[in-house]
């Protein structure tokens, strides 16, 4: 599914001079990721604040990307990038120019007091403002749970507001992350840093990353196709954003068994055979779907397993009847836990594993007439936080998505009243594609991704409501 009408208009030549004479907001038309594409399209400029320990993971990440690197004039940056082989240029603001970036990343593992955020102002305070359409920047920080004093906690827990505050003024489709690294997991951000500087995180904005120790990143890794040789399960494939999902991993390399009700097999035959992928024709809420489901990998196992079958049964709680809330939490979230458990049981999910959510802004922020809706996917978070630790002992991660408003048949489907405020109370002013989030749920499957576990990305363009 394309732009919204509106979107389209307005970026028009005749649309687009009216819009900007009687003030209308004006979408930008994001860039997104094309197989074949370089990772970064222009210069990632590149700063850290004194005493930071990324310098080099990012400078070796950026040289492995064979991006064109930009830095400061700090010397431990300069240092760090001859020694990754990169060719950087140096940016100095006080020498003029017109210089434009793709990307910033900004290390700010360094800043140890709340006196030191100044370092941000004086990198950003030059740079931003030379920031391209559909630009990235990235910013690099300390768990603040992983400090060694109270105040370096303050300062690295202040992060979070700079950077969702910068996503709500930097425009021109632009977006802005915030990734905590932990004290030695500073080898494993290259997945991460690679997703937020690419044009794959198009409708990610504003959100905070968690990267933690685990297992390392094969040295092998062909970041074209990370998941080549890899299994992948997707539940409610047929259509929709199930469809993307699905499209993505096998474009990525995995190979993909999808799963949808028997009343859509026709649908799911067509996309698994375009894909040369296998179809389960399947009720998850029965009785002995979670054995069938572990039965279908045993002795192959499964590499990835994307739970995104979803319903909505919308009505405000004083009308609703026990059968309508029971079967959303059902299929939304306790068959979720039920097929966790028959595949883990069976040992059916292989080590290095991947379970990957799909929650909703709901869950988060909550909707009218969605009580029911809105409890199962906060559960699914729920779920994501509570199974991190337990996983990470069989060396299986476990992640969500959050999409907020993304333009499919259910949402074009909506009154007008209703579906304009979805599309324009985010700092992109557009709904998200389908791909959008397919492309962050192939980020936490990717096996680069060893140190993403127990996060909740939201796919929400930084919505302006919620948390």
């Amino acid at each position: 599914m394309s732009q919204d009408l509106y979107t389209q208009i307005v970026n028009s030549p005749p649309g687009g001079f009216i819009a900007k004479r009687v003030g209308l907001p004006q979408p930008t038309t994001l860039d997104r990721y094309r197989p074949g594409q370089p990772l970064v399209s222009g210069t990632v400029l590149v700063g850290a604040a004194p005493g930071g320990r990324l310098a080099g993971a990012i400078a070796a990440t950026l040289a492995a990307a064979n991006a064109e690197v930009a830095t400061t004039l700090d010397a431990d940056l300069r240092s760090a990038a001859a020694d990754a082989g990169l060719d950087a240029s140096v940016f100095n603001p006080e020498a003029g120019g017109d210089r434009r970036f793709k990307a910033l990343v900004f290390d700010a593992t360094g800043i140890s007091d709340s006196t030191e955020l100044v370092e941000l102002q004086k990198f950003f305070h030059p740079s931003v403002r030379k920031v391209q359409s559909s630009g990235r920047v990235v910013v690099l920080g300390t768990p603040p749970e992983d400090t060694k004093t109270p105040r370096e906690h303050t300062a690295q827990r202040a992060l979070e507001g700079f950077t969702r505050s910068l996503g709500k003024e930097i425009g021109k489709g632009s977006t802005v992350q915030l990734v905590y690294v932990a004290p030695g997991a500073e080898d494993l951000i290259g997945s991460t840093l690679r997703f937020f500087v690419s044009p794959k995180s198009a409708y990610v904005s504003g959100q905070v990353a968690r990267v933690s120790a685990g297992l390392p990143v094969p040295a092998d890794i062909d970041w074209e196709k990370p998941l080549a040789g890899k299994t992948a399960l997707v539940t409610g494939a047929s259509r929709g954003i199930g469809e993307a999902i699905i499209e993505t991993l096998a474009r990525d390399g995995a190979n993909v068994v999808g799963l949808d009700i028997p009343q859509l097999g026709e649908d799911l035959k067509k996309v698994t055979d375009r894909l040369d992928g296998e179809a389960i024709e399947l009720d998850i809420t029965s009785d002995d779907a979670p054995k069938v489901i572990a039965d279908f990998f045993k002795g192959r196992g499964v590499d990835i397993v994307v739970h995104n079958a979803g319903v909505t049964r919308d009505r405000t709680l004083a009308k609703m009847p026990e059968d309508r809330w029971q079967s959303v939490l059902d299929i939304n979230l306790s068959s979720e836990e039920r097929i966790n458990d028959a595949l883990l049981k069976a040992k059916a999910i292989n080590a290095g594993g991947r379970i990957i959510g799909v929650s909703s802004m709901a869950g988060i922020a909550g909707n009218r007439g969605q009580t029911n809706y809105a409890t199962s996917k906060a559960g699914v978070i729920g779920m994501v936080q509570s199974m991190a630790p337990v996983l990470a002992k069989s060396d299986i991660t476990i992640n969500a998505v959050a999409p907020g408003f993304i333009e499919t048949q259910m949402t074009a489907a909506m009154p007008i009243a209703v579906r304009e405020p979805g599309r324009r109370l985010n700092s992109m002013n557009q709904g998200g594609l389908p791909i959008d989030v397919a492309e962050t749920i192939a980020w936490f499957a990717s096996s680069g991704s060893t140190g993403l576990t127990g996060n909740v990305v939201r796919v929400c363009g930084q919505m302006l409501l919620g948390a």
